[in-house]
């Protein structure tokens, strides 16, 4: 059986092994990253017309600064993210399901968007103003990673490609023995050359990576 190795941070590691097990996959998480709450200031609501949310994490780890925000209409980038919106009390109006660029065409221009977001964040192709309410740190579990020799690792951000990278060169991994599925194509380049396979899901969302990894573990079966 194929190992499979989730290395986004909790909680969101856990669902990935959760969703992966209702697939018949037995996945692993080995979490790169901690998320943790930044403090920051509450801006005016009646500045903004709508929230913009492209990670569960700043519903999650916003603090107690988002009841103020709450009579603020969330677009969230996908289901998962509304979820969570939703959970922590606002409305959604809006769920994205090819990523924030597309999300942003199907809306108006013209709306003034908060977007609660983590210390590091891809740019937003529009103009909206940002407020940083989480950061992911990196953690180093080199030893757990060594396990990576060999399995199919889900890659869940350009970020994470990059440091999966750099912890494989620097334990001395070969790469030649291990397969990366990617969330998008932005985190497949960034996870660089020499995997033994590097494929990016049909949609930026955790059921296409599943869906991805599902294949994949069929085809390294076979082989």
């Amino acid at each position: 059986m194929t190992r499979v190795i989730v290395l986004r941070p909790e909680p969101g590691a856990s669902e990935t092994v959760a969703r992966a097990a209702g697939r018949g996959i037995e996945a692993l998480a080995i979490p790169m990253f901690h998320i943790e709450p930044l403090e920051w200031r509450v801006p005016d609501p009646e500045q903004f017309d709508a929230l913009l949310l492209t990670s569960a994490n700043a519903a999650r780890f916003g603090g107690p600064g988002l009841a103020r925000l709450r009579s603020l209409p969330v677009h969230a980038v996908g289901e998962a993210t509304a979820v969570a919106a939703r959970e922590a009390g606002f409305e959604v109006t809006g769920v994205g399901d090819n990523g924030v660029e597309r999300l942003l065409d199907t809306l108006d221009p013209k709306l003034r968007h908060l977007h609660l977001c983590g210390e590091d964040r891809a740019v937003v192709p529009r103009s909206v103003i940002c407020a940083a309410v989480y950061r992911s740190r990196l953690l180093d579990p080199e030893e757990d990673l060594r396990q990576a020799e060999g399995a199919l690792v889900l890659i869940h951000s350009p970020r994470a490609a990059c440091s999966f990278a750099d912890a494989a060169d620097r334990l001395g991994l070969d790469r030649t023995s291990i397969r990366i599925a990617a969330i998008s194509p932005a985190a497949a380049e960034a996870a660089g050359t020499g995997w033994a396979a590097v494929e990016s899901a049909a949609q930026p969302t955790d059921e296409a990576l599943l869906a991805l990894a599902e294949r994949l573990c069929d085809k390294g079966a076979r082989e």
